[in-house]
C-alpha cells in the first residue's frame, strides 16, 4: 500500500502517527469532491485512521479562492491544537503554502474573462514569452519565482495588475503586515529528477488501473459546470480522450508529460523559497521522521 502513495503522503501519515497529529491537506485539487483517482487523494483504507482536513470538501464546480482556503485552512489548524494534537500540513500548492506560512491575504479579485480570453489569445499567437517579458517588466520580484512556461501563474501577475493596480509583490507586502498566527517548519522531499519522473508514470499508470476513465465519465455526468476543476492534470486530457479527440495511448503519455512538467516548475518554485528544511526524499519515512524530530525538537505548532 505504501509504495502507491506519494512519498510526501506516505511520510505524513507515518509522521502523524508518530507524533499524534492530524494532516491538513495543501492541495489545490484535493479539496474537490468526486476527484480522488485523478488527484491521487489517499483513501481511508491509506490514511490509516488519520484525520484529513481540507480535502473532499468543495464541489467542482465551486469556485474556492486562495483566501478561502487560508481560513478553512487555519480554522482546522486551530480545531487540531485544541484536541492537543499537531497540525501538520501537507500538499505542494505554493500559493495555498505562502497565505498560511507568510500570512499573506489574497484580495478577492474577480476574474475579467474579456481580458483572461485576450491574454490567452496573446499567448497563443504572439508566445508565452512576450506576456513573460510583460509581466516581468510589472512585477520583477514576483517573476522571478514563476517559470517561464508557468502559463495560468503568468497570466495571473497580469491579471492582478491590471484589476488592482498593483502588483501582486504590493499586495502581498501590505498583507503580510496582520503577521503570522502560528509557527511553521517547513519541509521539502528532494528527489532525483529521474526517479521522481519514473515515480510520476508508475502513478499515472496506477490512476488509469484504478478507474481515472470512469471517474472522469461520472462527473462529466453528475457535475455539468465544471470548467475549472476540469482543467486539471490528468481530468483535461481524459476529457480529450473521452471526445475522441485523442487516443488511449495518447491520452496517458500526455498525462505523464504534463505531470513531469508540473513536477518541475513546481520543484524550481519551492527551490528559489527561503526557509525550506529539505529531506532526502530517497530515504525511509522512518529516517526523514527522524530527522523532522530532531530539528523541531517535538515543540507543538503554537499560536504566535
Amino acid at each position: 500500500m505504501d509504495q502507491q502513495l506519494h512519498g510526501k503522503t506516505n511520510l505524513s501519515i507515518n509522521l502523524a502517527q508518530e507524533i499524534d497529529g492530524e494532516i491538513v491537506s495543501c492541495d489545490s485539487m484535493q479539496i474537490y469532491k468526486d476527484m480522488n483517482i485523478g488527484t491521487a487523494t489517499p483513501t481511508q483504507d491509506e490514511m490509516r485512521g488519520i484525520k484529513h482536513y481540507m480535502i473532499n470538501c468543495v464541489e467542482p464546480e465551486e469556485r474556492f479562492s486562495v483566501s478561502d482556503y487560508k481560513k478553512q485552512a487555519e480554522k482546522a489548524i486551530e480545531e487540531i491544537l485544541k484536541k492537543g494534537k499537531t497540525p501538520i500540513v501537507v500538499g505542494g500548492t505554493g500559493l495555498y503554502l505562502n497565505s498560511l506560512v507568510d500570512g499573506i491575504e489574497y484580495p478577492e479579485i474577480g476574474i475579467d474573462e474579456e481580458y483572461r480570453i485576450k491574454l490567452n489569445n496573446r499567448a497563443q499567437d504572439e508566445g508565452l514569452d512576450k506576456l513573460y517579458e510583460e509581466a516581468y517588466q510589472i512585477d520583477p520580484d514576483a517573476m522571478e519565482k514563476i517559470s517561464k512556461n508557468d502559463k495560468k501563474r503568468i497570466v495571473r501577475v497580469l491579471e492582478i495588475y491590471h484589476q488592482t493596480g498593483k502588483t501582486k509583490t504590493q499586495q502581498e507586502i501590505l498583507s503580510k503586515k496582520n503577521g503570522v498566527r502560528f509557527n511553521y517548519y517547513i519541509f521539502g522531499l528532494n528527489i532525483e529528477r529521474a526517479v521522481l519522473y519514473e515515480r510520476i508514470n508508475k502513478r499515472v499508470d496506477i490512476m488509469i488501473e484504478q478507474g481515472l476513465i470512469e471517474e472522469v465519465k461520472e462527473l462529466m455526468k453528475k457535475h455539468l459546470q465544471i470548467k475549472t476543476a476540469m482543467q486539471s492534470i490528468g481530468y483535461k486530457e481524459t476529457v480529450e480522450y473521452l471526445e475522441n479527440k485523442i487516443t488511449k495511448q495518447e491520452m496517458v503519455e500526455k498525462i505523464k508529460q504534463e505531470s513531469r512538467r508540473y513536477a518541475k516548475r513546481q520543484l524550481t518554485w519551492f527551490k528559489k523559497r527561503d526557509g525550506i528544511i529539505w529531506l532526502n526524499g530517497l530515504d525511509s519515512s522512518k529516517e526523514n521522521i527522524r530527522k523532522i524530530l530532531e530539528i523541531v525538537k517535538n515543540e507543538k505548532c503554537k499560536e504566535v
